[in-house]
């Protein structure tokens, strides 16, 4: 790699603390020459959507993410107002929290329990971890993001005793959502064993009107804070989805919605080679073939970025991976995400990732300040965080090597505006490289699919035991399965006999048999 070519395609953001080095990817100028082109359609369609027109159009609704960082750009002075009231509202909220004013049975709040599942977790997460202090946090932060039973029992362990100083914050936009749901009935169930009134520990952050939004409001639960129709759930977290807990938490939240402003600012420049989301959506492109065909590597060098590749997995691959494009055309699209952290990849996959199958592209993600205030030396001359730099350049040098695409991104630090900035990037990465694959990067189909199939999966479970039920007797899988005429899903049949066995609260036994020929009944 030539000197000359670093600075030719290195974009540095001096006022921003940021730079993105794309240098290490194959192309030339050739190259985006002829994607000018579509970067011309791309930066209009974004335009569009910052605008207020129909950017999904499967859902009849407007994109607005961008509006929740600078809410004068809003289509409307409604949303403006709302953006900007609910932004106060949270900040007298999380103030109210913290003077006291608002209590819980036992006295101040000390801790949050954010319940929620996607993008109502994992952006939340993210930050949490991304920007904790524990010398300064305000409020230690616990989450419930799954509806797995033995998950719940990790994080109220950590809480037995401290329910009466909890504030519990459920975050679902149509209050239908499972995860989120059962987590919340599980939650009322925990207050209540604790002799504790759930909905004075309460708040939640949903669409007005939905299932959550009626349920916490005939409850008298504390607070209510909207969710919006134009916010997608993996596009929220400056919305209340995301600041709310951060506020709780003690986060600054006007530096990390400045940040974001800042690089939505110098994402809209209309000069590719200065636009470092354009300049990213054009590499992901070229390295994918614009077709996915390579894997997505994020390879953060910082222990508090660790869930910053979850965080992408999300966004990307729910806004990017769709069968059909904007014609209706089937072209199964999608860039698959994964990664950890440096250096402790590099005793994990990096092996692969030099001397294996070149199936993917990394991008390394450097953070030049390692920690508040100095660092001894572990030798003479070297810190901790000398050697992570090194491991850093190091690792690129010996993927380059190889002739692996790689790209670093640069930020000064890991503060609330850096956090942001990053979070900003990608998200509009996300939809710029959408457009130029044509594709709606703002639905989720596939997601729906999986909700709808297991609904039906549960009203199977309620067949089977009504027929166990009514039979009085044992039966095989075969015979439950002609009794109910799901001839077809005997699979499902087995695995649900199966799980229902494993918890004698359910009441269904094995009664005799192995393997496949075992024979099931209700347990006396």
């Amino acid at each position: 790699m030539s000197w000359e070519r670093y600075k030719k395609y290195f974009l540095g953001l001096d006022n921003l603390g940021f730079g993105m080095d794309v240098s290490r990817v194959d192309f030339d100028d050739a190259y985006l020459a002829s994607m000018e082109g579509k970067m011309r359609e791309a930066f209009a369609a974004m335009a569009a959507l910052e605008g207020g027109a129909i950017a999904n159009p499967d859902e009849n609704r407007m994109v607005g993410h961008y509006w929740l960082r600078t809410p004068e750009l809003a289509p409307t002075p409604e949303i403006k107002g709302e953006i900007k009231e609910t932004v106060a509202k949270i900040k007298d909220f999380a103030k109210k929290v913290h003077d006291g004013q608002l209590k819980g049975a036992d006295g101040k709040f000390e801790y949050v329990l954010c319940i929620g599942i996607g993008g109502s977790a994992l952006g939340p997460q993210f930050v949490s971890e991304a920007l904790s202090d524990p010398k300064s946090d305000k409020m230690k932060v616990f989450f419930l993001d799954n509806t797995d039973p033995d998950g719940f029992d990790l994080v109220f362990d950590k809480l037995d005793g401290k329910l009466g100083k909890t504030l519990a914050v459920i975050a679902s936009k149509s209050g239908g959502t499972p995860e989120p749901r059962n987590a919340m009935m599980e939650s009322i169930s925990r207050w209540q064993k604790a002799g504790l009134d759930f909905s004075k520990h309460a708040v939640v952050t949903t669409g007005v009107g939905s299932k959550l939004y009626n349920f916490a409001k005939e409850k008298g639960y504390l607070e209510f804070f909207p969710m919006w129709d134009w916010v997608g759930g993996r596009t929220s977290e400056f919305a209340a989805v995301g600041l709310l807990p951060a506020a709780l938490q003690g986060i600054d939240i006007d530096a990390m919605s400045a940040g974001a402003a800042a690089m939505d600012a110098a994402t809209r420049n209309q000069n590719t080679m200065r636009n470092p989301a354009a300049l990213l959506a054009l590499m992901w492109y070229k390295c994918t073939g614009g077709k996915g065909l390579k894997d997505m590597v994020i390879l953060p060098y910082k222990d508090r970025l660790l869930l910053f590749s979850r965080y992408l997995q999300q966004l990307i691959m729910e806004s990017l991976g769709k069968e059909l494009d904007l014609n209706g055309n089937k072209v199964e699209q999608g860039i698959s995400v994964y990664g950890n952290k440096g250096s402790t990849d590099q005793h994990a996959y990096v092996q692969q990732l030099r001397d294996g199958i070149n199936n993917y592209f990394i991008t390394f993600i450097e953070v030049l300040s390692d920690r508040k205030g100095e660092s001894p030396e572990v030798e003479a001359g070297q810190t901790s965080g000398d050697y992570l730099q090194a491991f850093l350049l190091g690792t690129r040098e010996a993927i380059s090597a190889k002739k692996r695409d790689n790209i670093t991104i640069t930020v000064k630090d890991c503060s609330p505006s850096s956090i942001g900035m990053l979070i900003a990037l990608y998200d509009r990465t996300v939809g710029f490289y959408a457009s130029l694959v044509n594709i709606n990067a703002y639905h989720q189909p596939g997601v729906e699919a999986g909700k709808k199939a297991a609904s039906s999966i549960l009203a199977t479970k309620a067949k089977i035991i009504a027929a166990l039920e009514s039979s009085g007797k044992e039966m095989t899988v075969d015979e439950i399965a002609s009794e109910i005429k799901l001839e077809n899903e005997k699979e499902i049949i087995f695995k649900l006999l199966i799980h229902l066995a494993s918890n004698p609260q359910r009441g269904i036994k094995v009664s005799s048999g192995n393997g496949f020929d075992k024979k099931f009944i209700i347990a006396k």
